[in-house]
């Protein structure tokens, strides 16, 4: 069988404001298809698609996207200021930086730079 990757979707409370922060990061535009459904269509990824569901977030993710920054405290900053909360210091080592942070709802993702950016990180 051969599937190709459609969207990616957040499971969440408030999909319409959810949808503002990430398109705000990734330089694209929030479309809200209904109520319970909104989405992102940034260039050259997949569709981010974000659903509301009556249960909170409960645990840590086992899925989180990795976002490519050339400076990676700029970008922390600018996603802080949209609402997004850093989680823990900025990581330097032999294969770049790399930082880890929240979006409103809790999802965690990182910026990073460097190797960091294929694989190189052992933890977010």
């Amino acid at each position: 069988m051969r599937a190709r990757l459609d969207e990616i979707v957040f499971d969440c409370a408030d999909p319409a404001a959810l949808a503002r922060f990430w398109a705000s990061l990734l330089e694209a535009e929030a479309v809200d298809r209904e109520p319970h459904w909104s989405y992102v269509d940034p260039p050259g990824l997949p569709r981010l698609a974000f659903q509301r569901v009556p249960e909170p977030k409960a645990v840590k993710n086992r899925l989180h996207l990795d976002l490519m920054a050339g400076d990676i405290p700029a970008a922390t900053a600018e996603a802080v200021a949209a609402g997004a909360g850093a989680a823990g210091e900025l990581v330097t080592d032999a294969y770049g930086q790399f930082q880890v942070l929240r979006d409103p709802e809790g999802n965690e993702f990182c910026f990073v730079s460097g190797r960091a950016a294929r694989g190189g990180r052992t933890r977010a």
